[in-house]
This record gives C-alpha cells, sequence and structure tokens, in this order.
C-alpha cells in the first residue's frame, strides 16, 4: 500500500513523525515523502539524523496556513496527520493557539485533502478526547468530529477517506511523566500529582505499528483504538526510582484522576477484535465499510483503572528500552 505511493506527514519532525518516517524509508519505496513542519531548526537536525534519500522532500509550513497546504498536498495519496498543539497546560494558558491549530488547522486540512483528492488521511487522537475536562482534551475531540464528519463531504467518484488512532500516553515522548521521573530522579524526590492517577502507555514502535495497520484497514469514518495495558502512577515512580521519596504536589490544572480511551456511550457502535476496538462510524450520508468483530455490551467504557493488564516494573523497564 505504502510502495510508490507519495506519503506526507503533518508534525513529521515530532517524535511519532521521526519514528513513522524511520520505519517508512526502511520497509517501502514511497515514490515522495514529504516531511511537513513549521520548525526549520527541527528539520535541519533530521535531515542530520535520516541518511540522504532521493524521495524525502521537506517542506516548511504551518496548518494555520490553507495556502501552503494547499500546494503541499498537491498529488499526495496518503497523509498522516500528527501535527497539534499537545501540552495540557501550554493549552489552557494560551487557549485561542491550541485551538487555531488543532481545530481550525484541522479544518484545513480536510479542505486541501479534498481539493487535492488525496486518497487517504489518517489523524492521530488521544484518549484526552474522550470525555474531555482540559481545553486540549477538547481540540482533539473536535478535530476527531471534523475529521470523522468530512467523509460526507467528498467526492463519491474519488473519495478522500478520513479516518481516526486514537491512543494513550507514548512512553518516553516530550513532555510525558517518564522522561520527567528520569531526570528528576537524580535529586531524589519524584513529584506525584495524586497517588490515584492510572494511565494507558504504548511505546513508539508500537504506536507506529498501529498506525501503518489502521491505515491498511481504513475505510473512513472508524476511530481505530489499540489494546493498551495502564500502570498507577506510584508503580510508576517506584519502577522508575525505587529509592527515590515522594512529593504530593496535588492535581494540575486539566487533569483526570483516570483516562478513558472509550466511553459508554460510544459502546454501541464499538466492535472488539483480538488487539484493538473499533468506533465504526454512522452516518445518513454515506454507506461505511462495516468491520468484522464482536459487539461489546452496552455501557462498556475502556478506562486506565479497569484496565485487565497492569504494567509491573519488569514490564516498564522492557518498554524503557524502546526509547
Amino acid at each position: 500500500m505504502f510502495n510508490d505511493k507519495v506519503i506526507l506527514v503533518t508534525g513529521g519532525t515530532g517524535s511519532f513523525g521521526k519514528a513513522f518516517i524511520r520505519r517508512v524509508l526502511k520497509d517501502y519505496t514511497p515514490k515522495k515523502l514529504i516531511i511537513f513542519s513549521r520548525d526549520e531548526l527541527k528539520q535541519f537536525e533530521l535531515q542530520e539524523e535520516i541518511p540522504h534519500h532521493e524521495s524525502v522532500r521537506y517542506f516548511l509550513g504551518d496548518i494555520r496556513d490553507k495556502e501552503r497546504l494547499n500546494r503541499a498536498f498537491c498529488g499526495v495519496d496518503i497523509i498522516v496527520h500528527t501535527a497539534a498543539m499537545k501540552q495540557v497546560e501550554a493549552s489552557e494558558y494560551n487557549p485561542f493557539e491550541a485551538i487555531k491549530t488543532n481545530i481550525i488547522g484541522s479544518e484545513n486540512i480536510i479542505s486541501e485533502a479534498i481539493t487535492n483528492k488525496v486518497k487517504d488521511v489518517m489523524v492521530l487522537s488521544t484518549d484526552k478526547a474522550v470525555s474531555p475536562v482540559n481545553l486540549y482534551g477538547a481540540t482533539k475531540l473536535c478535530a476527531e468530529k471534523l475529521f470523522l464528519a468530512a467523509n460526507n463531504y467528498v467526492n463519491t467518484d474519488t473519495p478522500t477517506k478520513f479516518s481516526v488512532v486514537r491512543y494513550g500516553n507514548v512512553v518516553g515522548s516530550r513532555g510525558s511523566v517518564i522522561p520527567f521521573f528520569l531526570k528528576k530522579k537524580k535529586s531524589g524526590v519524584l513529584p506525584i500529582t495524586d497517588p490515584r492517577m492510572t494511565r494507558f502507555w504504548i511505546t513508539l514502535p508500537q504506536a507506529v505499528d498501529f498506525v501503518f495497520e489502521s491505515i491498511k484497514d481504513m475505510s473512513g469514518g472508524e476511530i481505530f483504538i489499540p489494546k493498551l495495558p495502564s500502570m498507577n502512577i506510584m508503580d510508576l515512580a517506584k519502577a522508575i526510582g525505587p529509592d527515590c521519596k515522594h512529593d504530593i504536589i496535588g492535581i494540575r490544572p486539566g487533569e483526570k484522576i483516570h483516562e478513558l480511551m472509550i466511553m459508554r456511550d460510544e459502546a454501541r457502535d464499538v466492535i472488539e477484535q483480538e488487539k484493538r476496538y473499533i468506533i465504526q462510524p454512522r452516518s445518513n450520508f454515506r454507506t461505511f465499510k462495516k468491520h468484522e468483530g464482536s459487539s461489546v455490551e452496552d455501557g462498556f467504557e475502556y478506562s486506565s483503572d479497569q484496565d485487565v493488564e497492569l504494567l509491573n516494573a519488569t514490564d516498564l523497564n522492557n518498554m524503557l528500552e524502546t526509547i
């Protein structure tokens, strides 16, 4: 599916973008691989990290800039959209900027993907989009809704397919608690927001694999959700700094005790497969493909405090080796 195709990654210099790009170059022979991002320094650094490849192109641009997206999307077959404001606290303090990037930027991508007849658009979302309590989660929920609804606006002769991948915290990603704990353990004290807190965890290679498989299976309108382990914050702290003391600092603005990947009101549209859940689309305007799988029980929810697979210290150390 990815051979001899033109693939574009928004936010291509971020943690996921770089891992995805490396995988494409390792396993496939794309016609062109476009790295679209707004930070020239990160693009320069990525060019130093990745050996020269004749298919790779570096496009400077912002997803807020519709005209630049139109030029970048010309001739593109597959878009993987990872660009976003992702920091909860930064979004709380700079709400207008989060809206411009995560919502208006999403609208721009949809419009220009349809205009340029891009075949497949896969969007990365987050568990924070489910029953959001912070602005970041709310903007990602809006983005999910925009991309799913976009399937109703495309030309039926050459339809652009839009789907969503939703997953939890990436081990070792910038801004996550694990690099923070690894840095803080040198001081002998780990700050803990709330001892009850739990989170879903996925490694970067697992996230990339899941996105590849979801793109191969997408027909438009689905939300793909991997089955992931979760871990309590205290177990995480003990695994990273077993000899460290703990300083309870309280929950920060916009944080939850537990995260949801599927809420109860979504259960009626969810099917379960061996390694993932799929929220099937419902639409009055377009007929979507139905995936095989078993329906979940009415009232089902997928929460980090109810997850049957809990990480222990050994599991976490194995995941840390992927960083």
